[in-house]
């Protein structure tokens, strides 16, 4: 064991779990997304929540030293802790992603305990490298019971995660006269139900939606998404594209087309047929 004073045989466990419909701790993959086109400083304004996060759990586990490790001194047990949330919070965006690539639209109840499930293998496969490089390694009959006491710290950070994202959302309560109908606001996650809407981006078979706090896929046509931002400004710029316009920063030419240069960095292009109609309201 690091520091030293590590017992024999132990069991170690960490995990942590995002919203797996676009959860917004400790680093959601639409986050990265969205820090594209920003500041330092506002890349770490909207960064440092997550970090904190990420101490603040790992440092009460170290001064919990569950499962056996109060064996370790410090500083190595806060450092075991917290690299281990870590892990857990990268091994959830990329979870998050995948399901919200592959499973859009899936409820909270199920959602939340399958990135608990799918957190707790790569986290159980970092105790036990932990537990063969620095103490016996554990045999294989083990294993089973490692990934257990994981998966119940993963699904105590998931239930947390749930509160707070359900706090966050009654913290910004809903408006007086919603102008985005709920048959879209409704299969968004949590985070970004009450976020501006900068645009719809069609995929194959499902809807990217751009927000301000992000973006997700959900399964949605883009006719059906742009009926429900009907009270919004904005158009539909190609086939495949609508924008609103309050997200616009920028746009320029390209050949007989154009491209809308959004919030965030995000480009939208304007096709050949749209060209007219747009430059006539004035957007380009």
């Amino acid at each position: 064991m690091p520091g030293g004073g590590g017992r024999e045989n132990f069991i170690f466990a960490s995990g942590l779990s995002p919203d797996a419909n676009g959860a917004s701790f400790p680093f959601a993959y639409r986050e990265w997304r969205g820090l594209t086109g920003m500041t330092w400083i506002e890349r770490a304004k909207q960064l440092l929540p997550g970090a904190g996060f990420i101490v603040g759990v790992g440092t009460f586990l170290a001064f919990l030293a569950p499962y056996e490790t109060d064996g370790m001194r410090w500083p190595w047990v806060w450092f075991y802790w917290t690299g281990l949330i870590a892990w857990g919070g990268l091994c959830g965006n990329i979870g998050a992603a995948l399901l919200e690539r592959h499973a859009p639209g899936l409820p909270d109840w199920i959602s939340y305990p399958v990135l608990s499930l799918l957190i707790s293998i790569p986290v159980s496969a970092a105790v036990l490298t932990l537990q063969a490089l620095f103490g016996d390694p554990s045999p294989m009959w083990v294993w089973p019971v490692v990934f257990f006491f994981v998966w119940v710290i993963s699904a105590a950070v998931t239930f947390l995660t749930w509160l707070m994202d359900r706090q966050t959302a009654a913290a910004a309560g809903p408006s007086a006269e919603p102008i985005i109908a709920r048959t879209l606001t409704d299969k968004l996650p949590v985070r970004l139900r009450t976020a501006d809407l900068h645009a719809l981006q069609s995929e194959d078979h499902y809807l990217r939606v751009h927000t301000s706090a992000g973006d997700a896929l959900i399964l949605m046509r883009l006719s059906d998404a742009i009926a429900a931002a009907s009270a919004l400004e904005g158009e539909q710029t190609h086939r495949s594209w609508w924008v609103a316009r309050s997200a616009i920063t920028d746009a320029r030419r390209d050949g007989s087309q154009a491209v809308l240069t959004l919030k965030g960095g995000i480009e939208a292009p304007v096709s050949r047929a749209n060209v007219p109609k747009l430059r006539e309201k004035g957007w380009l």
